[in-house]
């Protein structure tokens, strides 16, 4: 157990820039790396990001691993996992955090099975127990209805942390940390899928998971038209509008704005719900908001065990004198 020492992120890139969420999780690798007075490491893998190190230290890390291979361009599966196994054996961190992403889900379970250790997803807090120095990892259960807490004797420990749980540390240019150039060690021959083609989503405006408000609809709201009146509300609180799953399946809006288990995850600091039911599978995606308010006409929808304010009204009426105060409150 002594030869495994320190907290290593693994690092995502998106259009040459860091991923929000490995500014998260550095700034909450930093606490846990604090707690064990180890360092905090992260990992770069791809085609040119060795010109990120500098961005990740001044967002917590101690030192960089960089891994830069054009074999690396594009997200393979075969490709990361052995890139990133080689970077574990050598530096044998205690503890290995990915997000909660489509990298993260696809990457880490694989990674834990070849580590032959094991894994806790989705996780949503995380600490240090000063005796043992096991990870404390609490993750959502029964559709958000629950929490539950885990840690393991397996070593290195391994989590996935969801987006927005952890807060990201104020950026510190002056900060001094290594940079080690790692080969990936990649067997091109076993690489079993070829990259075909990427194609970006076009999204106007805020995007769902960075938005700071989310203005969320139901199937309460009756259809697309219905979602149009949400348009307003969203472009005043420079936020973006999200869907139930019913909303998706009646094809009254893109499936890319479903908020959900089976959907996206996003924690703003306000999510106003307005004709939906509350469901457990749709606060799977939504609990981590700082402040959810609920308009619906139903006073025993489960919208309002989980709202911090509640209007019990048809959103047609209750909507756009909502909307006009908003407006009024942000002239003042």
């Amino acid at each position: 157990m002594a030869d495994y020492k320190g907290v290593l992120v693994c690092g995502e890139a998106i259009e040459g820039k860091l991923a929000g969420i490995t500014a998260e999780m550095l700034g909450g690798g930093r606490k846990l790396a604090d707690k064990l007075g180890e360092g905090l490491a992260v990992v770069l893998l791809g085609s040119g990001v060795k010109g990120l190190a500098a961005e990740a230290i001044a967002c917590g890390a101690d030192k960089v691993y960089a891994v830069d291979d054009a074999v690396l361009k594009d997200y393979q599966t075969d490709a990361y996992v052995m890139a990133m196994e080689n970077v574990v054996s050598q530096v044998a961190p205690r503890i290995v955090l990915m997000g909660q992403t489509s990298m993260g889900r696809d990457l880490a379970p694989r990674l834990a099975f070849r580590l032959k250790t094991a894994l806790s997803m989705d996780c949503i807090e995380l600490d240090i127990d000063p005796q043992s120095k096991q990870l404390i990892q609490t993750r959502p259960v029964y559709g958000g209805n629950a929490r539950a807490i885990f840690t393991t004797e397996s070593l290195p420990q391994m989590a996935t942390v969801r987006a927005k749980a952890m807060s990201p540390l104020p950026r510190d240019d002056s900060r001094k940390g290594e940079v080690v150039d790692t080969t990936a060690g990649v067997d091109a021959s076993k690489i079993r899928a070829k990259f075909v083609q990427k194609v970006k989503e076009e999204v106007a405006g805020v995007k769902l998971e960075e938005a700071p408000a989310v203005i969320a609809g139901g199937r309460g709201l009756g259809g697309p038209d219905g979602f149009k009146q949400l348009e307003e509300l969203a472009r005043l609180l420079k936020g973006a509008i999200g869907a139930t799953r019913p909303a998706i399946d009646n094809g009254w809006v893109p499936t890319s704005i479903q908020v959900g288990l089976t959907g996206k995850i996003v924690a703003p600091e306000l999510y106003i719900a307005i004709a939906l039911s509350g469901s457990s599978q749709h606060m799977a995606g939504c609990s981590g908001s700082k402040t959810i308010v609920a308009i619906n006409k139903d006073p025993e929808a489960n919208i309002f065990r989980e709202a911090r304010f509640g209007i019990v009204a048809d959103w047609k009426q209750a909507l756009p004198p909502f909307t006009k105060k908003v407006q009024e409150l942000l002239k003042e």
